[in-house]
This record gives C-alpha cells, sequence and structure tokens, in this order.
C-alpha cells in the first residue's frame, strides 16, 4: 500500500525553534512599532495643519498599533516558552488570547472614530476643509503601510505565526485605510465636504471588521474548534494510506497557537503483535507531521476493532482474573511447565485464547487429545469465546 519512502521516512524539521520564533518576531515587530509611531505623529500633525478629520482619525489608528505591537511582544515572548509541568501543551494559546485582545482593542478605536466622525455629520459647522498637506500624508502612509505589511507577511508564513500574520493583515489595513483617505481628503478639498467624515467613518468600518475577524478566529482556537473540512479530509486520505491501517474513525483536530493537534482512532488487523502496533501508529503520526506543515502532534489510538460506535470489551476480565481461572484447569490436563505462552485477543465482546504449549515436555502424548482437552477445560468459563492450542 505504501513504497520504501512510507515504510522508512526521512523527516526534515521545517519549524523554527521558539527561540528563533520569538528573535524573529520580536525584529519585525519592533520595526514596525517604529514605522507606526513616526507615521501616527506625521498623520496628526498633517491632519491638524491639512484640517482633515480622517487624517487624523488615521494618525490615531497608527498609534493604537503601537498598543497592539507591544500585545504581539508580549504574546510571543511568553507564548514561545517550552511545555512545562503546568502547560504540556505548550504555551502557544498566550498568543491566541492576546489576538482576541487585539481585535477588542481595534473595535473600540473603530467604535471612538466612527462617533466622532457621525457627530461632525450632523453638525456641519464642525466639519474641517483638508488642505494639500493632507493629501501627501495620506500617500506616504499608504506606500510605508503596504511595505510594512510585506515585510510582516513575509517573516509571519516563514516562521508560521498566526499572531504576526494578522499583525501584518492590520498594516495592510492601516494602508486600506489609508486609501479611503486619500480619496475622502480629494473628493472635500473638490468641494464635497461631507467626504471627510464620510472616509473616517469607511475607516472606521475596515477598522472593526478586521478586527471582529481577528477576535472571531482566536476565539473559535480557544474553544477548541477543529481545522477546516478540507484539511481534515486530507488528513483522513493520508491516514489510510499508512500500511497496516485498515480504517480511519474518531479524528478529531484544534488547534494550538499556530500548531495543530490530532488525534485519530485507526483500525488494524487485530492479530497483529503489539510491537507492529505501535510502528503503525508511529508510522501514522511522523507521515501527518511530514506532510502537514501545521500539524505539530499526533495521538494514534490503536483499534483491534471498530469501536466508534460501541466499546465491546468493556467489562471483560482482565488476564490475570481471567488465568486465575483457566491455568488450574489446563495443569491438570498438562505438566505446567509445558504452557509456554498465553495470547489473549479481546474481540467481538469475548477473549479468544492462544495456548503455546511446549512439545518436548509432552512427548508421547497425542497433540489431537492435548488440544481436545485443553478446549474443554476452557467450557463454561464466563466470556472465552475459543481456546486454540499451538506447539513448539
Amino acid at each position: 500500500m505504501s513504497d520504501g519512502a512510507d515504510r522508512h521516512p526521512q523527516f526534515v524539521q521545517t519549524q523554527p525553534s521558539s527561540d528563533e520564533r520569538f528573535v524573529a518576531i520580536r525584529r519585525v515587530t519592533v520595526v514596525g512599532a517604529v514605522v507606526n509611531l513616526l507615521l501616527s505623529v506625521a498623520k496628526v500633525i498633517a491632519g491638524l495643519v491639512g484640517h482633515s478629520q480622517a487624517l487624523i482619525a488615521d494618525g490615531i489608528h497608527s498609534l493604537s498599533d503601537l498598543v497592539t505591537d507591544g500585545m504581539v511582544l508580549y504574546a510571543s515572548k511568553h507564548g514561545s516558552k517550552e511545555a512545562d509541568e503546568d502547560h504540556p501543551y505548550g504555551h502557544a494559546r498566550i498568543e491566541t488570547a492576546m489576538t482576541v485582545g487585539l481585535g477588542l482593542v481595534l473595535i473600540a478605536v473603530a467604535i471612538g472614530i466612527a462617533f466622532d466622525a457621525t457627530r461632525r455629520l450632523f453638525h456641519p459647522e464642525a466639519l474641517l476643509i483638508p488642505s494639500q498637506i493632507a493629501l501627501w500624508g495620506a500617500l506616504v502612509s499608504i506606500l510605508a503601510k503596504e511595505a510594512l505589511y510585506r515585510y510582516t507577511l513575509v517573516v509571519a508564513r516563514r516562521i508560521r505565526s498566526n499572531l504576526l500574520k494578522a499583525n501584518a493583515w492590520h498594516h495592510r489595513s492601516d494602508a486600506a485605510s489609508s486609501v479611503v483617505v486619500l480619496v475622502g481628503v480629494g473628493g472635500t478639498m473638490a468641494g464635497l465636504t461631507y467626504l471627510d467624515a464620510i472616509a473616517a467613518v469607511a475607516v472606521a468600518v475596515m477598522i472593526a471588521k478586521v478586527g471582529w475577524d481577528l477576535g472571531w478566529h482566536s476565539l473559535r482556537e480557544l474553544v477548541d474548534t477543529g481545522l477546516d473540512p478540507e484539511t481534515v479530509e486530507a488528513i483522513r486520505r493520508e491516514l489510510e494510506q499508512v500500511d497496516g491501517v485498515c480504517s480511519v474513525h474518531q479524528l478529531r483536530t484544534r488547534r494550538m497557537g499556530s500548531d495543530a493537534l490530532v488525534d485519530v482512532h485507526v483500525l488494524v488487523d487485530p492479530k497483529l503483535s503489539v510491537s507492529e502496533g505501535h510502528y503503525i501508529s508511529v508510522t501514522a503520526q511522523r507521515r501527518l507531521v511530514d506532510r502537514f506543515d501545521e500539524v505539530s502532534d499526533v495521538l494514534v489510538h490503536i483499534d483491534p476493532e471498530d469501536d466508534e460506535e460501541a466499546a465491546p470489551s468493556i467489562g471483560l476480565p482482565s488476564r490475570h482474573a481471567l488465568l486465575s481461572v483457566l491455568r488450574p484447569r489446563w495443569e491438570a490436563v498438562v505438566d505446567p511447565a509445558a504452557i509456554v505462552q498465553v495470547t489473549l485477543h479481546y474481540l467481538d465482546g469475548r477473549v479468544w485464547v492462544d495456548l503455546y504449549l511446549d512439545s518436548e515436555r509432552l512427548a508421547g502424548r497425542s497433540r489431537e487429545a492435548i488440544t481436545a482437552a485443553m478446549r474443554a477445560s476452557a467450557e463454561g468459563v464466563n466470556d472465552v469465546g475459543d481456546v486454540r492450542v499451538y506447539f513448539a
């Protein structure tokens, strides 16, 4: 079912270490913070001098970015810590929780901007008429924010950081809002006095949209929402190609920061050895980690029978309890030293027994008679399906 590469996979660790992730996030966030600080000051000054309410609102938006940059730095520092006794899955969800906070900050900023702009719309005497300097301020903001977006997104993709990717799109939203400001300022200068205030409201709506998207996506992660159906189906197909896997069920996924966790039940031949079942589980785990960049951990549960709807083996006696009943009966038939091995199979709600006997200790006795006697001795024992006797 699989080729040699599947049986002996070579795995390359492409995900950066926690320290590398933190250094990369810190570098790009500090650059963004410096640019945001310069832009916010420049836009607020240009808005005040150029009488553009939309540009002032955009400057406040950029100033709010400094807060979010600080949130990103805090989350990346603490979220990059390795797993410990209190956090066995790591600290990645610190980034997730902080992203929810980032979304709420953006929504709050948007509400404030929209409220002020709407107030001005209903009080025409408060409307401002922008000058040419406001146009230049908006244009510089567009170019700087678009460059910052591209730089941040490249790093985010390289280190697979959803938080950094969200911050990159935050920069892109700033660039888009500055485009709206540019149109509003130009329109107001052309005689459409309401356009600058309307542009400020449009900027607020865009900010709120970004905040909602960021917060909602992260909130879904915090409540363990699974991966998208297409990815889950791709994971299922990949598992079904593993040599030894008969079928897949109870496939569950969830996100942990930038990573995805998977746990799944796979059905195998019930007569496999424990070691072969373990080999199949490790192969399945490594195959998913190798094939899907976002998957960092896979828990594979090996099933000898389909227990998706029922667990027929629940309630059956343990090995110790069962053999405490069977061994005295067998030892009445053969020398106890002749019993080499007992293998139990818990299937279909019964226990099926494979009994291995040492032929040298049974010299001169009929194998057929011994087999019949050993099987008969187990009759009437609750939960035993059958006894198969093998001679070594």
